[in-house]
């Protein structure tokens, strides 16, 4: 039976949900896989150190966009030195992991892990076909290594982004996998039922990624102030869950939830989804449901946005408490697309094994 393995990131939930839907497709079609972080692989320390200093650039604003457009893109020597750092602590850990699971297919879904893995394959390792997907619209250059056989991108935007970097680059377009449980939805009225939100009520999902960006809580009472029932989402938020069940005492129309598997039946039964940019964005669309959109995420979010709005049905607001709730009551009286009851899987696994094939596997 073939073996992958996948390594995926904990800077957020994307990583990871990407890695599943690699992991599920291989599994249907006779493969065992494990999934690994590359942040645990760099060691507890450069992990932990390495997950803080992401969340304070994002927390500066235009600093971690500065980061990423003169110094990520451009692939300067700042951003090839930092890419040398973490590789030398991955490379030992990963040629460990590829000598006892001796894995045909090694799928890099995480930008870090990407010059390590290749780097194995230059010095002479267990042979093995390695895939890079990224789910964003223009993938900076670390993403893009020599020794890559495939690059896995979900628009002619990011294969052009590939292109700049490696002219002879094996690129494929794929649709953006979705969790499982978006390909077979509740229905509406069930959803409605299961969050208690009236059947005739407006509603709106309101969330920031798993790691709840933005002042969500003041914007969370503010939208409920205005009238709609209000889905918040605190992702792996604590304190953001705190403050969101404080501000729901005294409004019954405010619903808050912490880190839930519950968002396919939060969105269907939502009117309007408010989010950051990112791989929820699929999912909202797929169900049928309009965006708007938290100009929060600096850098790779900046692009991720752009290219939402460039979709349609979608709007876009500061992160500012009264901002948000206007242009939420303004998008709420929107055209929406037309519902869905869910996406087919059919694509995304039609395309992924169209890549398998394309690399002899």
């Amino acid at each position: 039976m073939p073996h992958a393995l996948l390594v995926s990131g904990s800077l957020g939930q994307g990583h990871d949900v990407m890695a599943q839907a690699c992991a599920d497709t291989l599994r249907e079609r006779g493969w065992t896989t494990e999934t690994v972080d590359a942040m645990a692989l760099l060691g507890q320390r450069a992990g932990v150190a390495g997950e803080a200093v992401f969340r304070r650039l994002l927390d500066l604003p235009g600093v971690y966009d500065a980061f990423h457009f003169s110094a990520l893109r451009p692939g300067t020597r700042i951003a090839l030195l930092a890419d040398a750092a973490a590789r030398s602590r991955l490379v030992p850990a990963l040629r460990a992991l590829v000598a006892e699971q001796r894995p045909e297919l090694v799928v890099s879904v995480f930008a870090t892990s990407t010059s390590a893995v290749n780097r194995l394959r230059a010095d002479g390792g267990p042979g093995f076909r390695h895939l890079v997907l990224c789910t964003d619209v223009t993938p900076h250059r670390l993403w893009v290594q020599e020794g890559t056989d495939l690059f896995l991108v979900t628009s002619e935007v990011a294969a052009c982004a590939v292109r700049r970097y490696r002219p002879d680059a094996a690129v494929a377009v794929l649709p953006a996998p979705l969790r499982e449980a978006f390909y077979r939805p509740p229905g509406r009225a069930e959803a409605r039922a299961e969050t208690g939100v009236p059947a005739d009520a407006r509603c709106v999902l309101l969330m920031s990624g798993s790691w709840g960006l933005g002042p969500l809580a003041h914007t969370a009472a503010g939208l409920a102030d205005a009238g709609p029932h209000v889905l918040a989402v605190a992702g792996r938020n604590r304190e953001l869950e705190r403050r969101l069940w404080r501000a729901a005492g005294s409004r019954p129309n405010l619903h808050p939830f912490g880190y839930t598997d519950r968002i396919p039946a939060l969105m269907t039964a939502a009117d309007l989804v408010v989010t950051s940019s990112g791989d929820t964005c699929s999912e909202a669309r797929a169900l049928g449901r309009r965006l708007l959109l938290l100009d929060v995420v600096q850098g790779h979010g900046r692009d991720n946005l752009q290219h939402e709005l460039e979709l349609g049905h979608a709007d876009v607001t500061s992160s500012r408490p009264a901002e948000v709730v206007r242009n939420a009551l303004a998008a709420l009286d929107r055209p929406s697309p037309a519902p869905s009851p869910g996406a087919s899987p059919s694509p995304w696994r039609t395309g992924f094994a169209a890549a398998l094939a394309r690399v002899g596997l």
